[in-house]
């Protein structure tokens, strides 16, 4: 499934409501998210490194230009949709890589997304308080 384009190999991410969609390509290691520099989007060190985890387990670190479409959700949730999506991205750039990041887990969709509100109550989990008379 090697999706190679003029932009280069092609990989979706999502996590809870964000959707990424992320092109690599051999270069010198620039990330462009949303037009703008990682640094520039990211302010956050925790979200740079979530989004660098792939490029660290294959040490690709440097290698890699990687130009980033992300919508939804905040930034947190981003960080993980470009997270999924740079790895199956990897995974078609070369399938060599797809053990190693399957084994770290980058290539499962995080499942796990904000429970909605019932009707009749304040909140999903959260209850009224009791009131014996």
């Amino acid at each position: 499934m090697a999706t190679a384009t003029e932009k280069g190999f092609y990989g979706t991410g999502r996590r809870k409501e964000a959707t990424a969609r992320v092109w690599i390509r051999p270069g010198t290691g620039v990330v462009i998210v949303n037009g703008r520099d990682i640094n520039v989007y990211f302010g956050r060190e925790t979200s740079k490194m979530i989004l660098n985890q792939p490029l660290d387990v294959l040490e690709q670190k440097g290698k890699i230009d990687i130009e980033v479409n992300v919508r939804g959700g905040g930034l947190s949730g981003q960080a993980g949709a470009i997270r999924h999506g740079l790895s199956r991205a990897l995974c078609n750039y070369n399938p060599d890589f797809r053990p190693a990041l399957k084994k770290a887990g980058f290539l499962t969709r995080d499942a796990r997304a904000v429970e909605r509100k019932k009707y009749g109550q304040p909140g999903a989990r959260r209850r009224f308080q009791f009131s014996k008379r």
